[in-house]
């Protein structure tokens, strides 16, 4: 199939292509947690660069929950005019423009100052670097409501700014995905035990934000098809949960997998098993897209046009293309002008594979802050070198974040 074919979705919006930028968190926000001039630029590289769909990085739905100190924050009306910016640029291409919300869960880091919340006091598991996330609090019935009535004010707010949809974010470790995982979630209550009650939380979500805006706005989840984790949240769950989906009015579900603590997303399970390099989910993918009524994007390490197409090919209905939109921002537009492009990062193979997760993600975000800057990309950049100046930007933009939090 054509990755230009126009893609159709269930609500009656369509994409003009079937190629998405997927997220990936920027890092960006101004001091007040609110889209900067920074976003704005990386944004309009992306708008010119001919994906059809354009999803935001992490904007988060409260702002004593952050996934990183520098994350965009979308709770209440005060910088609306800036998301209207933000989204005006990010649609000025002719792309859809949807906002990617999310609750870190146990994933926040400690030098944050703030108390992590999660289904369970269950503490990542990283080694020594374990000690760089805050310890976990379990959440009451009242915080998980208020989590539910946040997530749907925030998809509300985004429509009132102009986006065209909202992606909740279940994947990757972060809150709605450690209530459905077993290893996370062990509560004795509704909201755990059974998948059944593990999915409680998200098909909640579903429902309350597609009742906070209006017909017309897409709704889309990410999803792991499994955690790659021993005992964890696996492709027979995703299968169950799929299911449950079919049940709500969802337009577009994106397939992943892993965590913090398995980062699988990176092409890495959590033995060190080097996965596929390219649409390392795509198997995974393929067997679970013949279940979901609605269209599935897969993501995860593609870059070339004829691996979209094998992708398409496979049955999925779109493709998201994540870091080698870093380096080549119009990559889509080349390709459907004929051109070859092929661009990649060299693979970090430290031993020890927390410390190479923490320096792939700098040296994807160094690629996305030169971009931000207006300048070209650097692929060959030291790993080291993007692994200290990121931790020294985000230890700034932490020292920052606390002393506007009050803490």
């Amino acid at each position: 199939m054509s990755p230009f074919q126009i893609l159709n979705l269930p609500n009656g919006q369509s994409l003009d292509n079937r190629i998405a930028k997927a997220a990936m968190e920027e890092n960006l926000a101004d001091r007040e947690q609110a889209p900067s001039g920074e976003l704005f630029r990386l944004y309009q590289a992306w708008a010119e660069g001919g994906a059809g769909l354009l999803l935001t990085g992490n904007v988060m739905i409260d702002r004593r929950a952050m996934t990183g100190p520098g994350g965009v924050v979308l709770e209440d009306e005060r910088h609306l005019q800036q998301f209207r910016q933000w989204a005006s640029i990010g649609r000025s291409g002719g792309a859809h423009f949807w906002v990617q919300l999310n609750h870190p869960g146990r994933q926040t880091m400690a030098n944050l100052g703030q108390q992590a919340l999660a289904p369970s006091a269950v503490a990542l598991d990283l080694g020594k670097f374990s000690k760089m996330f805050a310890e976990p609090k379990p959440m009451s019935e009242s915080d998980i409501e208020e989590v539910i009535q946040r997530f749907a004010n925030s998809a509300a707010l985004a429509e009132k700014a102009g986006f065209t949809g909202v992606q909740i974010h279940a994947a990757h470790g972060y809150l709605l995905s450690q209530f459905l995982s077993p290893l996370t979630n062990r509560r004795t209550d509704r909201w755990g035990g059974s998948l059944e009650n593990r999915a409680r939380l998200l098909l909640s979500v579903i429902e309350a934000v597609r009742q906070a805006v209006s017909p017309q706005f897409c709704v889309a989840v990410k999803l792991n098809s499994a955690d790659f984790q021993r005992g964890g949240f696996d492709t027979d769950d995703a299968r169950q949960v799929i299911e449950w989906l079919n049940q709500y009015p969802i337009d577009l579900l994106e397939l992943s997998g892993g965590s913090y603590e398995a980062p699988a997303m990176q092409g890495e399970a959590r033995d060190g098993r080097t996965l596929a390099r390219e649409a390392y989910f795509l198997d995974m993918a393929g067997e679970l897209a013949s279940v979901a009524r609605m269209p599935v994007m897969v993501t995860g390490g593609i870059r070339r046009l004829a691996v979209v197409e094998q992708v398409l090919d496979s049955g999925i209905a779109m493709a998201g293309i994540a870091t080698a939109l870093t380096l080549e921002p119009h990559l889509v537009k080349h390709w459907r002008e004929g051109l070859e492009r092929n661009p990649q990062l060299p693979p970090i193979r430290w031993k020890r594979k927390a410390l190479a997760s923490l320096a792939n993600m700098a040296v994807v975000r160094f690629q996305i802050d030169r971009l931000s800057r207006g300048r070209q990309p650097q692929p060959r950049v030291s790993a080291l070198w993007a692994l200290i100046r990121d931790q020294l930007y985000l230890g700034r933009r932490a020292r920052q974040y606390r002393q506007a939090m009050g803490v």
